[in-house]
């Protein structure tokens, strides 16, 4: 199981601090969607229903209702399936725990369109594809986006810090290791490639299309930034981006390998986040200069992001 199923990983965290997605993403999957499904409609299939898998906490299936006639959400991690039933009141929306390997609930040909935002890479799809192809109706539609590794724009001095923390081989800090050994793989590794991994097999798929940008790593430069792959850009406070970077798998698994160090917020002399911050601050002087109220300093980040859509032949 991923890090994120686990007892110990905060799901109210991970509803609280990660971003959430633009309605230009949401209006390019129902677009692609849409020019497919009027194609393949038929009086048999008058409605549509929607499947989200890996649902969290449920941001894209509240999002993706109003399109949809049903939505079914599903998640394998507890946690998880609790927040999305807090934060949740549509009865549209049916949210269950499961995972993209068994949808032997569904009946065959039930689902329309079929959706996965920043999940899919965690998907053994010897088993998914399989299953999808049972229950995605002909002419139905898939897609699966994730983003990732952030850059601050205009700060290109604080990247370096970010991959020495959460990649980096060495100590970045005398005595304390990096978060690199924590990420989960080979889930990890199929998001940082832009999911070039993922490949719907072709005898059940076709209309495939492979939207994925990364961010210059050195300088931070949007120029070259396709606008149909720059969805995943906030404003956020230090602050906030701090407590997102809290909610990577790696850092719990930083946590549960170090836990007598502590956070400055429990009242411990430092974990690897407040240490990553402490250098970030440091290497921008009016930051640094903003001394306690650092976190209130408002900044432009902007993530990478893949998207993989295809059609049910």
């Amino acid at each position: 199981m991923s890090i994120f199923g686990r007892s110990t990983y905060s799901s109210a965290s991970y509803a609280a601090f990660r971003p959430s997605y633009p309605p230009v993403l949401f209006n390019r999957v129902l677009a692609f969607h849409n020019a497919n499904r009027s194609a393949a409609s038929t009086p048999s299939s008058p409605t549509d229903t929607l499947l989200d898998l890996g649902c969290g906490h449920g941001l894209i299936s509240r999002a993706l209702a109003p399109s949809f006639d049903s939505v079914v959400a599903l998640d394998p991690s507890a946690g998880m399936v609790e927040q999305a039933r807090k934060l949740t009141s549509d009865p549209k929306i049916t949210i269950r725990q499961g995972s993209a390997e068994d949808l032997s609930f569904l009946p065959d040909n039930s689902v329309d369109c079929v959706v996965a935002g920043q999940a899919a890479h965690w998907f053994d799809f010897t088993q998914a594809w399989p299953a999808l192809a049972r229950v995605v109706k002909r002419g139905g539609t898939l897609a699966f986006w994730g983003y990732k590794d952030h850059v601050i724009v205009g700060r290109p001095e604080t990247t370096p810090i970010y991959d020495k923390f959460t990649y980096g081989d060495a100590e970045p800090v005398p005595g304390v290791e990096s978060m690199a050994r924590f990420w989960e793989m080979p889930g990890r590794a199929i998001l940082r490639d832009s999911y070039r991994a993922m490949a719907p097999p072709e005898a059940d798929w076709d209309e495939v299309t492979r939207i994925a940008w990364d961010p210059s790593r050195d300088s931070g430069d949007l120029s070259d930034a396709p606008q149909e792959a720059l969805w995943q850009r906030k404003t956020l406070k230090l602050g906030e981006l701090e407590s997102y970077v809290r909610t990577f798998s790696a850092f719990s698994g930083w946590q549960n390998a170090h836990p007598d160090i502590k956070s400055r917020a429990d009242g411990g002399s430092g974990d690897i986040v407040d240490l990553m911050f402490d250098d970030v601050v440091a290497a921008v002087p009016e930051w640094k200069d903003k001394g306690d109220q650092w976190k209130e300093v408002e900044v432009d980040v902007v993530w990478g992001t893949a998207l993989l859509m295809a059609k049910r032949r």
